[in-house]
């Protein structure tokens, strides 16, 4: 009896809490996004205390500069219209954006991005993540997976053998291609993002080709694609030359209306 009761509250908890992502991909929420930001503001906050600021104006400038012409095409609901943008004293080439409105971009990723397209490609999508509401989602897949695991644990029918083995599973068979989903939508959205601010979307590309070379230069290897949580280069590639045609659309479009980003380094 317990265990049907267990198993009929994480059912009804999941059906009562789907959503839609922007992308028309059926999505699992069962946080409040006030909860989602609230969190995403102490973890920046926490960051800037971890992680030096640049002190340089210039490139505080640069990135300021790239995250606010992306960041106006925001529209969507509830999304912040303004974004707190640091740039962090951090040879990684890496950048984050954090629902609640904050954009962190690594001083490493500027020696990579060559050119404000590049930049702002990286920003497109690290902002469609806050849009498609995946920090939400992740958080709501590991919260979903833990109440499956507690049910099974309190029903005492399960072997603890075959718990670490469902454990496993839902590492590898929900949580890693769950987030490899997230990258591959955030690429596409970011796209479209960044061609209807005027930036070329054809850098996005460029961008990863630079991504391959800076790895190889550095004798880095990637996991394979199936125990990653990013999708191949070569993957993603693929895809955005396949949403390319869409994008240089929206591209044309926003130049025609004259919008031109002049942002430089």
């Amino acid at each position: 009896m317990e265990r049907t009761l267990v198993i009929a509250a994480i059912l009804l908890a999941t059906t009562a809490a789907c959503g839609v992502s922007p992308m028309g991909r059926r999505q699992l929420l069962l946080m409040s996004d006030g909860a989602v930001d609230q969190q995403g503001l102490v973890l920046y906050d926490q960051y800037k205390r971890d992680v030096p600021i640049s002190q340089s104006k210039r490139d505080q400038q640069y990135v300021a500069c790239v995250a606010e012409a992306v960041a106006a095409e925001v529209v969507e609901g509830d999304i912040p219209e303004s974004w707190e943008v640091n740039t962090f004293k951090d040879d990684s080439p890496n950048a984050f954006a954090i629902p609640g409105g904050k954009i962190g971009v690594h001083t490493g990723l500027l020696d990579v991005s060559e050119s404000q397209d590049q930049l702002a490609a990286v920003l497109g999508h690290e902002v469609s993540h806050v849009l498609a509401r995946h920090s939400n989602e992740r958080a709501s897949a590991s919260q979903a997976t833990g109440l499956v695991l507690a049910g099974a644990r309190q029903s005492g029918y399960v072997d603890p053998q075959l718990m670490n083995v469902f454990g496993m599973g839902a590492q590898y068979g929900l949580i890693l291609p769950y987030s490899r989903t997230h990258e591959s939508e955030a690429d596409l959205m970011g796209l479209d993002l960044i061609a209807r601010a005027g930036f070329d979307p054809r850098q996005a590309v460029v961008f990863w080709d630079n991504m391959d070379k800076a790895a190889a230069a550095s004798g880095g290897q990637s996991p394979p694609e199936i125990l990653s949580t990013h999708p191949g280069s070569a993957t993603r590639k693929a895809d955005l030359n396949a949403r390319m045609p869409h994008a240089m659309e929206l591209y044309e479009q926003a130049r025609a209306q004259g919008k031109k980003p002049g942002c430089s380094r």
